[in-house]
């Protein structure tokens, strides 16, 4: 039974995860519709054909693998003669198409937060309700009541900028130090240096121990559309702190994930959740980890790289400011530069994934 529950999940998974890229190519192609744009086919799916029907100028067609799917345009690779073709709106109406396909994955993330949220039992805070005994905060004189606003420099609204804010401390040392900043009843405190109690693993990390606990938001209607709408931005704010972390050397290649490294996460977190919580336990662990996977799609392709979205953006931005577009020819080399680059980091990042799950290390940092 255990067997076909675990399919059963893996099945979910890869379907949530087509979900995720299906949303994205809806973005472009119902934003194209609205602006006059013709769309020569959406895809649902890749690989071979299924089943397809035509309505109006769009093929609409179900694909074999469900990994993806695509928004072809008229006029959006090449250019083309025809009135309603990508190439001749203007440029605005453009810079909307290229834009929508990640504003969806930011609202699919939206809207998954709040399934995520109506799971759970409680919602938390930033609002410290207790200590445990030895607690390092209550030591350094942070009280119950005391709302925590900061860690580090790193701004704190919700647990989990929190949990985010404690995991990205610097573990290395003899001791972890963290600056705590709150505010108790409209007054500002700040708690240089707390020393951090930690816990070592048998692998020899580190590993804060959360020796305190954050009060409970009541769930109410209102409550838990509030909550989704603060911790979708705290997953936004994650996302962009970790590809600074990431730019800066902070976080090095065995913290990124590929196809692989991201299908055993969520193998590990259904099984995690199907041995605490039952089926409802891991079904609830897979749609917060697509939750994370949609927005960092969204954000991820919005960064000015070619063969992104956010690099036809760029240079949508660039002929807006120029008043004339940029030559076809130039921006297709580069987008297929910016091509070979990303496939190359997949690849690499992808065999750090399956050298990580036979030897438990990756490429390195």
């Amino acid at each position: 039974m255990i067997g076909i529950t675990q399919v059963l999940l893996v099945i979910i998974a890869v379907l949530l995860f087509g979900l995720v890229i299906t949303i994205h190519e809806f973005g472009h192609f119902f934003t194209a519709k609205l602006c006059g744009i013709r769309v020569n086919e959406f895809a649902v799916g890749m690989g071979p054909q299924i089943v397809s029907f035509q309505k109006g100028d769009t093929l609409y067609s179900l694909r074999l693998l469900p990994i993806g799917g695509y928004c072809a345009m008229e006029g959006e690779q090449e250019d083309s003669s025809d009135e309603r073709a990508f190439n001749r709106k203007p440029v605005w109406k453009r810079i909307l198409v290229a834009c929508m396909g990640a504003v969806m994955n930011i609202v699919l993330g939206l809207i998954l937060m709040v399934i995520v949220l109506l799971q759970m039992p409680l919602m938390g805070s930033n609002v410290v309700a207790r200590f445990e005994e030895n607690s390092a905060l209550q030591a350094a004189g942070i009280q119950v009541g005391d709302v925590i606003t900061s860690i580090d420099g790193y701004a704190v609204r919700t647990d989990r900028d929190l949990q985010f804010a404690l995991a990205i401390l610097d573990t290395s040392g003899s001791e972890v130090l963290a600056d705590f900043t709150v505010d108790r009843e409209g007054q500002t405190l700040h708690f240089p240096d707390v020393k951090l109690n930690t816990v070592q693993g048998e692998d020899g990390t580190k590993s804060i121990i959360f020796d305190f606990k954050v009060m409970a938001i009541p769930k109410t209607f209102g409550t838990v559309l509030q909550k989704a709408v603060e911790d979708t931005i705290s997953i936004v704010r994650l996302v962009w702190q970790s590809l600074f972390m990431l730019v800066t050397g902070q976080f090095g290649l065995n913290d990124l994930a590929g196809p692989v490294g991201t299908a055993s996460a969520i193998t590990q977190a259904a099984s995690a959740g199907l041995e605490s919580n039952g089926f409802a336990g891991a079904l609830s662990n897979i749609v917060y980890i697509i939750m994370v996977i949609t927005v960092n799609l969204g954000i991820m392709n919005l960064l000015p790289i070619p063969a992104l979205d956010g690099g036809r953006l760029l240079f949508l931005l660039i002929e807006a400011v120029v008043r004339r577009p940029i030559p076809r020819r130039f921006e297709g080399i580069v987008t297929a530069a910016g091509f070979i680059f990303l496939m190359a980091v997949m690849v690499l990042v992808t065999f750090s994934d399956i050298l990580r799950l036979f030897t438990g290390q990756g490429l390195g940092a």
